[in-house]
């Protein structure tokens, strides 16, 4: 099955190309020298140019200390801190993602330079925009723009409630934005709940690009396969598999999926070893027949001994009650353990009757129900 299909008329957004001259790549990004200064977005750094960048939006030469004004922490990023703050001008509230350099001894972080040229590149209502860089007191700031929560801290509101065309306009949103992104040839790797946000729109937006990285559509490169967080990370990664493509955020979304019914993560192993016996209890373990080249992944004889004794899968006896027949169809399929096997985002979109047949449809995202305060993982943690 080809990793990205041609896009039909689903959302116009999909289709959008943006045209611009490509940054220059240099070899190394020194730190830029503490000017107290908002600075472009632009900064040089060492990622395939194979995605064109946008021509920048300059940011005013004001104080970065004087613009902004803290309102509190809301998050802990892949590489930094997340506060809350408030531009004095305007009265605009945005999101500061502080970039750790302790570390650092030759530039910025890699994981920060290859968040930032990704996010110059992909402009998209489902993509989370940053808006400006910012040097304050020696400490370097991604500035994005303000999104009220994120779906941890939504699904752990104690009073919301979820009806089946609140969770499908969620998907739909997800899908979208994944379908944008693997069309541009950029892979998320790190698709969870946190770094899905959400703001008072109901706009779903995704987040969180430092384990990004840009694929080839028509050849499999090698990649780590540390990456994606363990319980949304799809079994082929777990047994040592480096050439992968868009199905390994397939089989995060359908992990999503299921958790916007049951309103907890499904497969919650402790480590590589529990996590694995946890999807093969779900799903049932894999067969020669569904998943032909599981033997040949670099970690399979390791953990051979987990399916000594064939399982069938118990994913519809599991959730049966809480999921309509068609939303057991397509989740099943995005977390089929063959990857080969997962639909791409936009197949998911056109070819389940979750989205083109069943009722409900999905509800517009103004519709989705309203939330007072902010909800993000990071505070629902702090509550407790």
């Amino acid at each position: 099955m080809a990793y990205v299909a041609p896009y039909p008329a689903v959302d116009p957004g999909l289709q959008q190309h943006i045209a611009a001259p490509p940054v220059p790549v240099l070899a190394a990004a020194p730190i830029p020298t503490p000017i107290h200064n908002t600075i472009p977005v632009p900064v040089p750094v060492p990622v395939p140019n194979s995605v064109p960048a946008p021509a920048p939006v300059l940011a005013p030469a004001t104080k970065g200390e004087d613009l902004y004004e803290r309102v509190g922490q809301v998050g802990e990023g892949t590489y930094g801190k997340v506060y809350k703050a408030r531009n004095k001008q305007t009265g605009e509230y945005v999101a500061l993602k502080r970039i750790r350099m302790e570390a650092e001894k030759d530039g910025f972080p890699i994981t920060a330079m290859r968040e930032i040229k990704l996010l110059q590149s992909l402009s998209h209502r489902h993509v989370v925009s940053l808006k400006e860089l910012m040097v304050s007191k020696g400490a370097v700031y991604m500035v994005f723009e303000y999104m009220d929560h994120d779906l941890t801290g939504i699904l752990g509101h104690p009073h919301l409630k979820f009806r089946p065309e609140h969770i499908k306009c969620l998907m739909k949103q997800l899908l979208e934005g994944l379908g944008f992104l693997h069309h541009k040839g950029v892979l998320h790797r790190d698709i969870k709940g946190s770094n899905l946000l959400v703001n008072k729109l109901g706009e779903l937006k995704l987040a969180d690009f430092g384990l990004a990285r840009v694929f080839q559509k028509k050849t499999k490169r090698d990649y780590t396969n540390r990456v994606i967080t363990l319980w949304y990370r799809p079994p082929e990664l777990i047994l040592g598999a480096t050439a992968y493509g868009p199905e390994v955020d397939m089989w995060s979304a359908g992990c999503i999926m299921v958790e916007l019914f049951t309103r907890k993560p499904i497969f919650q192993g402790h480590n590589e070893i529990t996590q694995l016996d946890n999807i093969w209890k779900t799903m049932g373990t894999p067969q020669k027949d569904t998943w032909p080249d599981v033997d040949q992944l670099p970690w399979y004889e390791l953990i051979k001994h987990l399916n000594s004794e064939a399982r069938t899968s118990k994913f519809r006896e599991l959730f049966g009650k809480l999921m309509s027949p068609a939303a057991l169809d397509l989740a099943e399929a995005l977390l089929s353990l063959n990857p080969k096997r997962r639909p791409t985002a936009v197949e998911a979109l056109t070819n389940f009757d979750y989205f083109t047949k069943e009722e409900p449809a999905a509800c517009t995202p103004e519709e989705l129900p309203k939330i007072e305060g902010d909800w993000h993982e990071y505070e629902s943690k702090q509550r407790k």
